[in-house]
């Protein structure tokens, strides 16, 4: 588990939650977020992003992947969904799997938006956008 720094120093900021095993997964999509002035948690798996929660409390939004060792994407979306303190976190599914049955079950179980990897900037500033993150 890693916290990052605040780049806006304003009274609001956004706290964001990457939950990749991929260290350079997470490398990527903290430098998106705080390009859009976040304040972003890392952690390697669904576990450590349960464990990142009860510590930090909920950020505004949690971009996931599916597959992690010991407790996977989905399982991780199951779990905070049955938890009513998580109600208002916004989850993004950002993962390899790209069939639509895949699709279908993560949006099923709670998550708000799916990014199928490899992606852009673009493509997460447009999800954002879509979730009411960021400002045109």
């Amino acid at each position: 588990m890693q916290l990052g720094r605040k780049l806006n120093y304003e009274e609001e900021f956004m706290r964001a939650l990457v939950v990749d095993d991929s260290r350079a997964m997470r490398a990527i999509l903290r430098r998106i977020l705080r390009e859009f002035g976040c304040d972003v948690l890392e952690a390697g798996n669904g576990r450590e992003g349960l464990d990142c929660l009860r510590m930090f409390g909920a950020p505004d939004l949690a971009l996931v992947d599916w597959n992690m060792p010991e407790m996977n994407g989905l399982d991780f979306l199951r779990a905070v969904r049955k938890e009513r303190t998580y109600d208002a976190m916004r989850l993004m599914m950002v993962t390899t799997e790209n069939e639509i049955d895949r699709v279908t079950e993560a949006l099923g179980v709670g998550a708000s938006e799916y990014v199928m990897k490899p992606f852009t900037r673009e493509v997460i500033l447009e999800k954002l956008q879509i979730l009411g993150f960021v400002q045109c």
